[in-house]
């Protein structure tokens, strides 16, 4: 009788565990944090909680934000939002087989300007022949066949990392352009909120009192309207991957490079004290600020990839700050690689890294008013004068022959005095890392493996020309290389133990990196003031370029 009834609890313990599991799955849909794979699977959807319209406002209008708002504003700055219900709809990586590789992963980058042109992104990656066909209506001659290889290798790639993606904002429609293309793509995806835009035209409240023309002003305030349950005032980083993503951190730097929130409400005394220059000069002043909460953070993804012999892969999406000087990116970089310097499989670091050279990014007020409202063609009839060559941030005298040996190649060699490259240094920090493993950044660059035959300091992971590298952004209207400037980049740690080996380990290396410049032009209006870029992972040591470096 006593064995029999042991017998009945051991039973009832191994039903109970599996109820309880039962109900861990089913609750995978309202899980609030991460989730191992080896316990209950992968994390189906994960959101922080937003802001409604009213904090938004109290955020823009408090300096000092405490209690439960204060915690609300950390929790939506430091948990990523997380979709995995691809992978439960049975969503699949291409794993392309790519020739001399073999199996890779391939990776691209882009920072796509809030998305803007969300609508004709969308259009190249679900119907690439009707997109064609508008690029082939451009009045400028678009090389198709080009275009058409480029948009291949941007659809071919199983992860995608995209910089300043808009959750919820005026500009972009209110729409959540993650989940959009999570779901056109049929991927899994990470975002990560870099900024809550609170300045008073994002949140429509500009009363714009200095404006004396009343018919004027009432048209201009019409048009910065907002809808006030549509608006949710999230900008940041997005990682698109056809893997399931295991676990997702979201990491704000602790170097303040910039502050967003009091860095720009400074212009506003100016501004109003400008009252009697002109109404026109002070919106014009209004409109080219970014007032926002938050800062510069590191999204970092880990994707289970079986063809890997770890079985794993980190994904470290950035964006280092662009109103800064080289000296803050390059600690905002060093926090970066302290998050990942026990990470024992290979690692992906990726993003807009703003390397200019100087403290502040490019940009124009046609621009700004463009990012800020959705559309610059309204202000042509406002009688507001606005730059569209080198914007106000950038100073045409730094033209000098320094400036043109650095304007290209960020990486190029940094010589006090004579040749100074204050980004310099960024690079050598990444190159003389090691992680905890032994393993380094891949610097290298062999001709062999790039798509135009150039070779040098990481032209295998990031396209080189003759002279530098293919930049990835610029200007509207830039003049010979003034303007155009290499900001995104991709660096991967796999085998090597030395950064230019050129005898090391090529399995899971940088091959063919690609600028994507082809793509972003298509059509009449640019896609993003930035182009996308790809490079391929091979999950095999590529035999064949071996054995033609051998015979060579």
């Amino acid at each position: 009788m006593k064995k029999s009834a042991t017998a009945i609890v051991v039973v009832a313990l191994v039903l109970s565990g599996l109820v309880m599991l039962v109900i861990r799955h089913a609750r995978q849909g309202k899980t609030t944090g991460p989730v191992s794979n080896e316990t209950a699977g992968y994390v189906r959807l994960q959101q922080p909680t937003l802001f409604t319209y009213q904090e938004l406002v109290t955020l823009g209008t408090s300096d000092k934000v405490s209690g439960t708002l204060g915690d609300k504003l950390l929790a939506i700055t430091t948990t990523p939002f997380l979709s995995n219900e691809a992978y439960y709809r049975g969503a699949q990586p291409h794993r392309p087989v790519l020739n001399q590789l073999g199996r890779s992963l391939r990776v691209v980058t882009w920072n796509i300007e809030r998305g803007l042109q969300l609508d004709r992104i969308k259009l190249l990656f679900t119907n690439t022949e009707e997109f064609l066909k508008q690029a082939e209506r451009k009045d400028d001659k678009v090389d198709i066949a080009q275009t058409r290889q480029d948009i291949e290798v941007l659809k071919s790639a199983d992860v995608i990392v995209l910089n300043e993606v808009d959750w919820g904002l005026k500009r972009t429609g209110y729409r959540a352009v993650v989940q959009e293309l999570g779901n056109v793509l049929n991927m899994n995806w990470a975002y990560g909120v870099e900024f809550i835009e609170v300045d008073s035209i994002s949140l429509g409240t500009e009363k714009l009192e200095e404006w004396q023309n009343l018919a004027e002003r009432q048209r201009l305030l019409a048009e910065i309207q907002i809808d006030k349950k549509k608006l949710k005032a999230l900008h940041g980083t997005v990682v698109l991957s056809r893997y399931p993503i295991a676990q997702a951190r979201l990491k704000p730097f602790q170097t303040v490079a910039y502050d967003w929130y009091g860095g720009e409400k400074k212009p506003l005394d100016v501004a109003e004290k400008g009252k009697r220059v002109g109404a026109k000069e002070v919106f014009l002043e209004k409109v080219t600020r970014q007032v926002r909460r938050g800062g510069r953070n590191s999204l970092i993804v880990t994707l289970d990839v079986p063809d890997l012999k770890e079985k794993r892969l980190t994904v470290a999406a950035t964006h280092l700050e662009s109103n800064a000087s080289p000296e803050s990116r390059r600690n905002e970089m060093k926090e970066l690689l302290v998050l990942l310097g026990d990470v024992r499989n290979p690692v992906i670091v990726v993003g807009d890294l703003n390397t200019t050279g100087g403290n502040s990014s490019p940009t124009s007020i046609r621009k700004q008013m463009n990012q800020r409202l959705g559309s610059a063609s309204f202000w042509t009839n406002t009688g507001i004068k606005y730059a569209t060559g080198f914007g106000l941030l950038y100073d045409v005298a730094r033209g000098s022959l320094n400036t043109f040996k650095n304007q290209d190649d960020p990486t190029a060699r940094n010589v006090p005095l004579v040749g100074a490259n204050p980004e310099a240094e960024l690079f050598s920090v990444l190159e003389d890392f090691r992680f905890q493993d032994g393993y380094a950044f891949d610097f290298r660059g062999n001709k062999e493996r790039t798509i135009n035959g150039t070779e040098g300091t990481l032209a295998n992971s990031n396209q080189r020309d003759m002279k530098g590298f293919a930049t990835t952004f610029e200007f509207e209207r830039a003049l010979g290389v003034v303007g155009k400037l290499k900001l995104d980049w991709i660096l991967v740690k796999a085998y090597l133990g030395s950064p230019r080996d050129d005898d090391g380990a090529y399995r899971f290396a940088p091959h063919f990196a690609r600028t994507l410049g082809s793509i972003n032009y298509s059509l009449p209006t640019r896609l993003s003031d930035h182009d996308p870029i790809s490079v391929d992972l091979p999950f095999e040591e590529p035999v064949s370029l071996r054995d033609s470096k051998a015979e060579d």
